[in-house]
C-alpha cells in the first residue's frame, strides 16, 4: 500500500555509482514525489575536473554546494514531497575533504569552501530521511561501467575506496535526522522485484515515524 506522505524532503545519499539516480526515480513513481537528480549532462566542471582533479576541484565542489542549496530552498518553499539524488552533506563531508586530503584541493580553497557550507548549514533544514546506499567497490565499477559515462572512465580504484570509507564514517556519526542503509550488494532493487519490495517495506517503516 502506498502511503500518502505528509510534505517531506527525502534524500538519497551514496558513492559514484551506487545507484542513487534509478532509486530515486523508481521511489518517485511508487510515491508519486518530485524527484530532482543531480545535475550531471549541464554541469560545466564535470568533465575538466575528471582530467585535471587539481585545477577544477574546487571550481566543481562550489558548483554543487550552491546547486545543492538553492535546491533545498526550492523544496521546503515547493509543498511537495521531494526526493534529492544526493545530499549537500556528501559535498561537505565526504568530496570536498577527499579532495584536500589527496592534495587536489589546496588548504586555502577549503577552509574557503567550508566557511561558505557552514554559513548555508545554518540557513537550511536536514531532510527528513536519507536513504544511504552502501556498496562495495566491485559493484560500483561495475554500476559505472554500466552506465557507460566517459568522462567516468579515467575515475580511480583509489579515489572510490577513499570515499568509500569516507561514506562509512559520516553515516556512523550522522545525528540530523533519520538515516535508513540500504545495502546495494545484497538488494537489486533496480532489476529484482523482490529486492525493491524489500526496500520499499524498509522506506515504509521509516515514513511511518515522520508523520
Amino acid at each position: 500500500m502506498k502511503i500518502e506522505a505528509a510534505k517531506m524532503h527525502i534524500a538519497i545519499a551514496g558513492n559514484i555509482g551506487a545507484g542513487k539516480t534509478t532509486l530515486a526515480g523508481i521511489l518517485s513513481k511508487h510515491y508519486r514525489w518530485d524527484a530532482h537528480y543531480e545535475e550531471v549532462d549541464g554541469n560545466p566542471y564535470l568533465n575538466d575536473f575528471y582530467h585535471d582533479m587539481q585545477r577544477w576541484s574546487f571550481n566543481l565542489q562550489v558548483y554543487f554546494l550552491n546547486n545543492r542549496f538553492s535546491q533545498i530552498v526550492q523544496f521546503r518553499n515547493s509543498g511537495k514531497t521531494v526526493i534529492q539524488d544526493r545530499t549537500i552533506y556528501e559535498d561537505a563531508e565526504i568530496f570536498a575533504p577527499n579532495l584536500h586530503d589527496m592534495g587536489l584541493m589546496s588548504t586555502r580553497d577549503f577552509e574557503t569552501y567550508h566557511t561558505l557550507f557552514e554559513l548555508m548549514g545554518k540557513l537550511i533544514q536536514p531532510p527528513d530521511l536519507i536513504i544511504y546506499l552502501r556498496a562495495s567497490i566491485p559493484t560500483l565499477v561495475q554500476q559505472i561501467q554500466k552506465r557507460g559515462r566517459e568522462y567516468e572512465n579515467t575515475i580511480r580504484l583509489d579515489y572510490l575506496k577513499q570515499l568509500n570509507q569516507r561514506y562509512e564514517a559520516w553515516a556512523s556519526r550522522y545525528r540530523l535526522g533519520k538515516l535508513l542503509v540500504i545495502n546495494v550488494d545484497e538488494l537489486n532493487f533496480a532489476e529484482k522485484q523482490e529486492d525493491l519490495s524489500k526496500v520499499i517495506d524498509r522506506i515504509d517503516a521509516q515514513l511511518h515515524g515522520l508523520f
